[in-house]
C-alpha cells in the first residue's frame, strides 16, 4: 500500500468543510495494517490481512455539530462528506458545549518518539505469526487434562494517526501491537472447563512466549475442573490480578465527567472526599513509554500529562474533555478521546493503584476462608448507587489454603463501601495500562447454593 500524507488528508477535509459553509471543524485519518493468524488442530484455519483507511470529520456551525467518516478518500467523497456534515450540524440541535479548544490551549511541546508506541522493526511474516500460533497451541495441548485447544491466534497491527482542525491544530503519531492468545478445553461433557492466556505489546521483544502463553492458558484450564458451587454467605474475597483491574474500572467510570455532567454517578458528590483507603494512590500517566494507552495529545489537540486521579485515598479530579469540562464549569484534564465517526469524549489513558507490600499467597493465607476469584462473567452496576452483582468463578480457599475450584456464584456488594475496603498484593503487571494488583475485601456476599 502507498503510503499517504495524512496530514494533507486532513487538510483537504478542513478546507471541504470551510468551502462547504462550516464555521469551524476538526478531522481525523487512521491508516492501518492488521494481520492475524489462527491455528486449529496443528493446522493454518484462517489468515487474514487488511489494509485501509478511515477519515473522519466534524463540522460545527454555531453551537451545531455533526460527524460523518468514510473509508474513500477520493476527492469526491471528502466534498460529498463536508456538505453531508454541513447539512446534518444545520439541524443538530444546538449544544451549547460544544466546539474547538481556543489555540491558547493547545498542545505545543511534545516528542512521540519518547513514548516508544512504533516498534521500527520489519512487518512479521504470516509464517511467524502461525509458527507462535502453532506452539501455544501445542504447549496447550500437552499440558495433562486438557482434551481440546478451542483456538490459538497471533497477530500484527500498526496504525498512523493524525489530527487537525481549523484553530491550527495538526499533528500524528504512529502504533503498533504484536500479539498471541491462546484457549484451552479440559475435561469432558458437562464437566468441561475452559481458560485462556493472552500477551499483547507495542514491540516484539517484549512479547510473551508463545509456549508460555499455551501452557498458562492449558493449566488455567485443568485448574477449573471439578468445581462446584460455595455455600451462600458472607466472605473475604480476593479478586485475582487479572480480574481486579475491573473494580478500579468501574471507579474510573463513575469519575468520568459524561457521568458526572448528568448526574448519573455514585461518586458524583464524592470531589474531594475519601474514596479508596488512605494510604493508596490511583495515577494516571499518559506518557509511559511502551504502553498502549499512552497518547503525547488528547483527542481536541490539549497536553496530556500526569495527575493523581486519586490521592492518600481522597478523590481528586474529574476525566474530562472540553465539552464536559464547559459543562462543569471546570478545564478539561487533556483527556478527549475520539474515533473517526464520533465526537470526542472523556477517556483515561494509563493508570497505577498503589501496589501493596504482602504478595498474594499472602492474602490467600490471611483471608482465612473465602473465594479467590480468576473468572467473571456478566454484571448488574448501578451506576448511581454503586450496588454490585457480578457471577464468579474460582478457588475456594478454607483455613489459608486453596481446597478446591468453585464456579456458578454471585458475588454481591456496593462499590463505595468496596473500594474503600480492598487490600492490595504487590502482584500488578507493569506493563499494562491499567497497573492493579490483586485486591482483597473483607465481608463480601456470596450466592452459591
Amino acid at each position: 500500500m502507498t503510503e499517504i500524507s495524512l496530514s494533507a488528508l486532513t487538510g483537504q477535509l478542513l478546507d471541504a468543510a470551510r468551502k462547504a459553509g462550516a464555521d469551524t471543524a476538526d478531522a481525523m485519518a487512521v491508516e492501518g495494517t492488521s494481520l492475524s493468524i489462527d491455528v486449529l488442530d496443528g493446522k493454518l484455519e484462517h489468515a487474514d490481512r487488511s489494509e485501509g483507511i478511515d477519515i473522519g470529520l466534524r463540522v460545527l456551525i454555531g453551537q451545531r455539530q455533526a460527524c460523518v467518516s468514510a473509508s474513500d478518500i477520493s476527492t469526491r467523497t471528502i466534498d460529498e462528506m463536508a456538505a453531508r456534515a454541513v447539512a446534518m450540524a444545520k439541524e443538530a440541535p444546538e449544544d451549547p458545549y460544544a466546539g474547538l479548544a481556543d489555540p491558547s490551549q493547545l498542545v505545543t511541546d511534545y516528542d512521540t518518539d519518547a513514548l516508544e508506541l512504533f516498534d521500527p522493526s520489519d512487518e512479521p511474516d504470516p509464517q511467524m505469526l502461525q509458527d507462535d500460533a502453532l506452539r501455544a497451541e501445542a504447549a496447550a495441548a500437552g499440558i495433562s487434562g486438557v482434551t481440546q485447544v478451542q483456538s490459538a491466534s497471533a497477530g500484527y497491527g500498526r496504525n498512523r494517526i493524525h489530527m487537525a482542525a481549523t484553530n491550527g491544530f495538526s499533528a500524528g503519531y504512529q502504533r503498533s501491537n504484536r500479539a498471541i492468545s491462546c484457549v484451552a478445553i479440559a475435561g469432558t461433557g458437562a464437566g468441561m472447563e475452559r481458560d485462556y492466556d493472552h500477551d499483547s505489546r507495542i514491540f516484539q521483544s517484549d512479547l510473551t512466549d508463545a509456549t508460555e502463553i499455551g501452557v498458562s492458558a492449558g493449566e488455567r484450564a485443568v485448574a477449573r475442573l471439578d468445581a462446584r458451587k460455595p455455600k451462600t454467605g458472607t466472605y473475604p474475597v480476593l479478586f485475582d490480578e487479572r480480574v481486579a483491574s475491573s473494580l478500579i474500572g468501574h471507579l474510573l467510570a463513575a469519575i468520568n465527567g459524561i457521568a458526572i455532567a448528568r448526574g448519573a454517578s455514585f461518586l458524583r458528590d464524592a470531589m474531594g472526599e475519601q474514596v479508596l483507603p488512605d494510604h493508596l494512590s490511583l495515577i494516571e500517566d499518559p506518557h509511559r513509554k511502551r504502553t498502549g494507552a499512552s497518547r503525547p495529545f488528547d483527542g481536541e489537540g490539549l497536553p496530556t500529562q500526569s495527575r493523581a486521579i486519586v490521592e492518600n485515598g481522597r478523590l481528586t479530579t474529574w476525566t474530562l474533555d472540553l465539552a464536559t469540562a464547559r459543562q462543569l464549569g471546570l478545564q478539561s484534564t487533556g483527556n478527549a478521546a475520539r474515533g473517526t465517526a464520533s465526537p470526542p469524549g472523556p477517556s483515561v489513558s494509563n493508570v497505577a493503584l498503589t501496589q501493596g507490600t504482602a504478595s498474594r499467597d499472602d492474602l490467600i493465607r490471611d483471608m482465612g476462608t473465602g473465594l479467590l476469584v480468576t473468572s467473571m462473567i456478566g454484571s448488574t452496576i448501578n451506576p448511581n448507587t454503586g450496588d454490585y452483582s457480578r457471577g464468579a468463578a474460582g478457588l475456594w480457599v478454607e483455613n489459608g489454603e486453596i481446597s478446591h475450584t468453585v464456579n456458578e456464584c454471585t458475588i454481591a456488594g456496593n462499590l463505595r463501601d468496596m473500594l474503600q475496603r480492598i487490600i492490595p498484593a504487590n502482584d500488578a503487571q507493569t506493563h499494562l495500562s491499567r497497573v492493579v494488583p490483586s485486591l482483597l475485601i473483607d465481608g463480601l456476599t456470596l450466592a452459591g447454593e
